[in-house]
């Protein structure tokens, strides 16, 4: 079993895990986004809307997005994507992570991943979940195995156009309450940027 495999609410019992809900974020401050980035997501967003394949949400929506993550957050992490994960193949938990962040020791080797991100296969959020949480119980393994400090794992479920956060600490897994639309930038790097700032060295 691989990460695509785990379904929610299953993938709770299989990896004995506990679930909560939380407003993580609360009242942040909208960051400034430039109308030509805007323009550009837009008309990305658009176009993956009328081809409606996972391949055209993440070129066309959810990478430029991480682009201009790292561009405004130069150095404070690394960028992967399509890269395997393997922490207990025995237990599933090993497979291939859409994108993930990782603390910024090299962009050639993803070493103390903090944040999962996992395209939904359709616009339905939920359905992503399962991979999702196993993807970040795997990345806290990794971890582990490292003496990594024991910081949260953040996890993503997006459609491109929606994006729902969660958190894993210890054995408790926490989904936030909202989900961020991709209308509004703003808020989403706001989001994003909480969470890689928080790593810094």
């Amino acid at each position: 079993m691989a990460f695509q495999q785990f379904t929610f609410p299953q993938v709770l019992t299989d990896l004995e895990l506990s679930v909560s809900d939380e407003d993580f974020f609360g009242e942040l401050p909208r960051e400034a986004v430039s109308p030509e980035f805007e323009a550009r997501i837009k008309e990305g967003a658009d176009l993956a809307s009328a081809i409606d394949t996972e391949k055209a949400r993440s070129e066309f929506v959810i990478a430029p997005v991480l682009l201009e993550l790292r561009r405004r957050h130069r150095g404070v992490f690394s960028l992967f994507s399509g890269v395997e994960l393997v922490a207990d193949a025995n237990r599933g938990l090993n497979g291939i992570c859409d994108f993930a962040l990782a603390q910024p020791k090299s962009q050639h080797v993803m070493l103390f991943p903090i944040l999962s991100i996992v395209e939904a296969k359709t616009d339905n959020l939920r359905s992503g979940l399962g991979q999702c949480i196993s993807s970040m119980v795997a990345a806290k393994i990794l971890n582990d195995k490292k003496n990594s400090s024991n910081k949260p794992i953040f996890g993503v479920v997006t459609s491109g156009a929606l994006w729902k956060f969660l958190k894993l600490v210890g054995t408790t897994v926490s989904i936030d309450n909202s989900e961020y639309h991709i209308d509004d930038l703003g808020k989403l790097f706001a989001v994003l940027g909480s969470i890689v700032s928080s790593f810094r060295d």
